[in-house]
């Protein structure tokens, strides 16, 4: 009797193959760590220059071994895929750890609050905080985002829903905003500055952050548009809706949670933004809320300042500082991730309706 071939790859591994996989994993990393030991090296330095190389012969012996010829470019594809993701996962979480060690000494209740109007570089961590600050970009990111993300929905809305021949013109030039650097959008508003005789606030770090938000929310809003099936808009026609109200009362409400990612991605994006507001707004170390006139603190600003000075307290205070925006923008990103999630399963039922 023939033995059966089941049809999952994952499925037909041998004891001796997964031998081999455990072995070839296994010996590259005990030998770079006994070398790096016995050397002294560097565990960057022994990472790249013995662990990788070994492993890439070991996967390259084993792929021949199972695959021949063929199987050496999938190991080697596997292997770089694996590496390079692990690295990036050890960055992302070593950032993570050094601002959450580092920042904790600062945080209390009141360093949310307080602000730093009679606070010096050598004053104690027990007064002082980044109210004020929070306050500061809170004002001006929900001005960028009031002038952002109506326009930017606009433009969404007329790449996906115009026949023109202008709508190329429009996709690239929100591409290359997409790709424009943050200091140079504040030069821009910093040039307008001078020529327009305008004077640093907070109105003017919202115009420097506006070109940084709007290609965000229009490039999501768009793919969120382009995610909702077309068979929705052919129906309300066909019943006798106009354009205008098949996109208000159908298209629209379909692509909702899209749209509102779009609006927390493109939050995201400008709340941690430093280069621009430096240009375009002075540092204040009392709250102000009022927007088109005088200095006015935001999160990046204070990490700005403080994190320059030679003082274990103000250094403190700037990861502090730093903590609450890597909060902030960790629970935009959050959220965006759980309605991009709930877009995915609404689409998906519709499709099965279908």
């Amino acid at each position: 009797m023939s033995k059966t071939i089941s049809r999952q790859p994952w499925a037909n591994q041998s004891v001796a193959g997964n031998l081999d996989i455990l072995i070839g994993s296994i010996l590259p990393a005990a030998i770079s760590v006994i070398l790096a030991i016995l050397t002294g090296m560097d565990f960057s330095l022994a990472l790249l220059l013995i662990f990788l190389p070994l492993q890439l012969i070991s996967v390259c012996t084993i792929a021949f071994k199972r695959q021949g010829a063929r199987g050496i470019k999938d190991g080697l594809l596997i292997l770089f895929v694996i590496f390079f993701s692990a690295t990036v996962l050890v960055l992302l979480v070593s950032v993570l750890v050094s601002v959450v060690m580092q920042g904790s000494a600062a945080m209390s209740p009141h360093f949310i609050y307080q602000n730093n109007k009679y606070v010096s570089t050598t004053t104690s961590l027990e007064y002082g905080g980044v109210g004020h600050a929070i306050l500061g970009t809170l004002i001006i990111v929900s001005m960028t985002t009031i002038a952002a993300v109506p326009l930017g929905i606009a433009m969404a809305v007329y790449l996906t829903q115009s026949n023109s021949k202008l709508t190329g013109v429009v996709r690239t030039v929100t591409q290359a905003l997409s790709g424009l650097p943050s200091v140079v959008a504040g030069l821009f508003i910093l040039s307008f500055m001078g020529f327009a005789n305008f004077e640093r606030s907070g109105f003017t770090g919202a115009l420097a952050l506006f070109p940084l938000m709007l290609p965000t929310v229009a490039r999501v809003a768009e793919e969120a548009l382009r995610l909702v099936p077309s068979d929705l808009r052919l129906a309300a026609l066909a019943l006798g809706a106009p354009n205008y109200r098949a996109f208000f009362q159908v298209i629209l409400p379909a692509a909702k949670s899209g749209i509102i990612t779009a609006l927390l991605l493109g939050l995201a994006r400008v709340v941690g933004e430093t280069a621009p507001l430096i240009l375009t707004i002075n540092a204040n170390n009392s709250t102000n809320l009022n927007p088109f006139s005088g200095g006015i603190a935001t999160l990046p600003t204070f990490v700005y300042g403080f994190l320059g000075s030679l003082y274990d307290t103000s250094q403190a205070r700037a990861w502090g500082a730093a903590l609450v925006l890597l909060t902030l923008v960790g629970l935009l990103f959050g959220m965006a991730r759980i309605l991009g999630r709930a877009k995915k399963t609404s689409a998906s039922k519709i499709k099965k309706a279908k």
